[in-house]
């Protein structure tokens, strides 16, 4: 991806699903574009669209129709058909993911667990997995398992492990829907943070407070970004 460039370009996606025989339009046509560097929040109830604009931003699913460009690349439009190889290996070396569940591997510790999205590169990153740990403020909690970690821990490790391949664009579902309002706080600094540094950050969320966080909101509902 050259400088200056989007690291998200959307024109007039669309998603509809089939549902028996009822076809459900998850989104109507949307418009969302993001700069390196930027940090934007997708404000909206449940049910509006967030989770399947991610979805479509982040590769893990393709539009019904409409232009997607994602870190340079073509993914809908134009006669762009790209390849789940081609999709997965966009994800690996441009996308982190951070979801409000942590999605953490139980049996593994918190190194591990970081290193987790290298093992489809066949390598370990300890010294940077160890680097991002003591990031987040987690240098005391290197072997501890999920288990052994508070929900704000977890959720820092999950934010590690999104850093890992140093991506592009930094994607977070509801990352703080289960946290307390101080762990929220310092989770959502770290996010203010990286976009600082360059990484463009698109959150996820119906907390009308986490606006005040972000560069730039798109206010979405019944699948449509709303005009401000």
């Amino acid at each position: 991806m050259n400088d200056g460039e989007y690291v998200i370009q959307a024109r007039d996606l669309v998603k509809t699903y089939t549902v028996g025989k009822r076809r459900v339009e998850a989104l109507r046509g949307i418009d969302v574009s993001l700069a390196p560097g930027e940090f934007a929040v997708l404000l909206g109830p449940s049910g509006a669209g967030k989770t399947t604009t991610l979805n479509l931003v982040g590769c893990l699913d393709l539009p019904t129709s409409g232009d997607l460009t994602v870190a340079g690349h073509p993914i809908s439009g134009n006669g762009a058909r790209p390849t789940e190889a081609a999709l997965d290996l966009l994800r690996r070396q441009h996308i982190g993911f951070i979801f409000a569940d942590f999605n953490l591997l139980l049996t593994l510790t918190a190194m591990e667990n970081v290193q987790v999205p290298l093992i489809w590169r066949d390598a370990t990153a300890p010294g940077r997995a160890r680097q991002l740990l003591e990031r987040v403020g987690l240098a005391h909690r290197l072997t501890h398992r999920p288990d052994e970690l508070s929900g704000g821990e977890m959720q820092r490790v999950a934010v590690a492990r999104a850093l890992i391949n140093q991506p592009d664009l930094l994607l977070a579902d509801e990352p703080t829907a289960n946290l307390d309002t101080r762990t929220r706080d310092e989770i959502l600094e770290l996010l203010a943070e990286l976009s600082t540094e360059g990484v463009a950050v698109l959150l996820a969320t119906h907390d009308h407070e986490l606006a005040d966080r972000a560069d730039t909101v798109l206010r979405i509902e019944d699948g449509v970004i709303a005009d401000d």
